[in-house]
């Protein structure tokens, strides 16, 4: 664990990083242990397995959503009691999510958890940003960051063990008493900290946003056949460009816009931010495709699946440490270009996989593509951010976080919407789903190479410079 300077040694603002860590492993269990339940939630609750994105896109575009406010909500209510809300708010969705009849309302439930979920890790950085000093500020966010990376390594394997041994429910139920002594702690030591002034709030450039947020993705996964007719598909495509058209015209006539357009006059901030939206559809997608693949597919049960992906959470560890050295000697461009087609050609590669392949084939196509992809994660959101100083470097984190979750949910709207094209094209049936995933993932692994023409923007001498924490998610 990071160690912390003497002056940081005030009990508070240690009980201040373990109440923020608090948060930031139930984020990262929760992420990653419902992917390998959902087949499972499926034959519980009588729905397909190839149609459940709407459970992981539901969260992700609610987190995305609400990411832009989450700033001012904190300093108009105070970050003590908006992390408390936050927290109260993510397990009353966890328990809503845990007695779901059905899968309306276990979407209408994962709602409820993602506006706690935007708030939580946003909000608790910003209380740590205003309690430690700058220089004690990376040693404590390196300290908060340490759940965040047990939980993947846990999530996977825990779920699905829960789901074979108990029942999918407590994957949810897990949430519940981590979250009860979050909130006694936030309640007893969590500090108040200083009146903070409170800028106008873009009210009308927030509903813009999110409105064009919300209809895009919500049309994208009505592709699937969740009950949109085409017509309503269309429509909602069509206004939620026009809203997001609109607000960057509002955004160019106010004087404080939600993100002021000079923040795109910075050519990596531009280039890391499109990069990461059309690199996510893949490697957003891939978390929901994989325990589809190894379940369905291949008939793995599920603790024996959540075994498996352990070889993705391994190799995407193992080259963080190798990450920025490797930018260092070969420069963002060539790293970014090179890795996209890379991390496309391992996500084509889980369309040859077929039952009976030896399993140290598979495992190692798993770990080289949890490398490949932590490479692209942790490039993307260096170049975002490198350039980005003073209050800037504020407004651009909360960008990329928010084009992050948008990706995810877009990538794997458009995944369900795959399935459920082929499966509907060659008249599959439940024994030939295999098909239909692999044509997938051969799918996003062709739209994942449109990043590349992307990061062909770049200057090929981009020069190296740590970034603002941005996460890796």
């Amino acid at each position: 664990m990071a160690e912390l300077t003497p002056s940081a040694h005030a009990p508070h603002k240690e009980r201040l990083l373990w109440l923020v860590a608090i948060g930031f492993f139930m984020q990262a269990l929760d992420a990653t242990i419902l992917n390998t339940a959902l087949p499972s939630m499926a034959e519980a609750l009588g729905e397909s397995p190839l149609k459940m994105q709407s459970v992981i896109v539901a969260y992700a575009l609610t987190t995305a959503m609400l990411i832009p406010a989450t700033g001012w909500v904190a300093d108009r209510f105070g970050t003590r009691r908006v992390y408390g809300v936050a927290i109260a708010l993510f397990v009353l969705g966890s328990v809503l999510c845990a007695l779901s009849p059905n899968l309306s309302f276990l979407v209408a439930a994962r709602v409820v958890q993602g506006v706690g979920g935007a708030m939580m890790l946003p909000v608790g950085r910003l209380a740590v940003l205003r309690t430690y000093p700058r220089d004690d500020f990376i040693r404590a966010m390196s300290f908060i960051a340490i759940p965040g990376q047990v939980g993947p390594l846990l999530g996977p394997t825990l779920g699905g063990w829960m789901v074979e041994y108990l029942s999918w429910h407590w994957i949810f139920w897990i949430n519940v008493p981590v979250g009860l002594i979050g909130l006694w702690a936030t309640w007893r030591w969590f500090p108040r900290g200083a009146l903070v002034a409170v800028r106008k709030f873009d009210t009308a450039g927030y509903a813009m946003l999110a409105f064009g947020m919300v209809a895009i993705s919500v049309a994208l996964d009505g592709l699937s056949g969740v009950g949109l007719g085409m017509a309503l598909v269309a429509v909602l495509m069509v206004f939620g460009l026009a809203s997001l058209a609109s607000y960057w015209m509002h955004a160019l006539r106010i004087e404080e816009p939600l993100f002021a357009p000079e923040l795109f006059k910075v050519r990596s901030l531009r280039v890391g931010l499109l990069g990461n939206l059309f690199a996510r559809f893949g490697s957003g997608a891939a978390p929901f495709l994989i325990p589809l693949l190894l379940q369905i597919g291949l008939g793995l049960s599920p603790v024996s699946a959540g075994l498996m992906m352990l070889a993705t959470v391994t190799g995407s560890m193992l080259v963080k440490r190798i990450a920025v050295r490797t930018v260092q000697r070969f420069g963002y461009k060539r790293v970014l270009q090179v890795n996209s087609v890379m991390l496309a050609l391992m996500l084509a590669s889980f369309g040859l996989v077929v039952p009976g392949m030896p399993t140290w084939l598979l495992l190692l196509q798993l770990f080289i593509f949890g490398g490949f992809n932590s490479m692209q994660f942790s490039a993307m959101n260096s170049v975002t951010l490198k350039d980005m100083e003073g209050e800037n470097a504020s407004s651009g984190n909360s960008l990329l976080s928010m084009v992050q979750m948008l990706a995810m949910s877009m990538g794997v709207a458009l995944a369900g919407a795959l399935l459920t094209g082929f499966s509907d094209m060659w008249h599959l049936q439940a024994g030939d789903r295999m098909l239909a995933i692999r044509a997938t993932f051969v799918t996003v692994a062709l739209m994942t190479l449109a990043a590349t023409l992307v990061f062909s923007q770049l200057d090929s001498d981009e020069s190296v410079r740590p970034a603002p924490d941005a996460g890796d998610s």
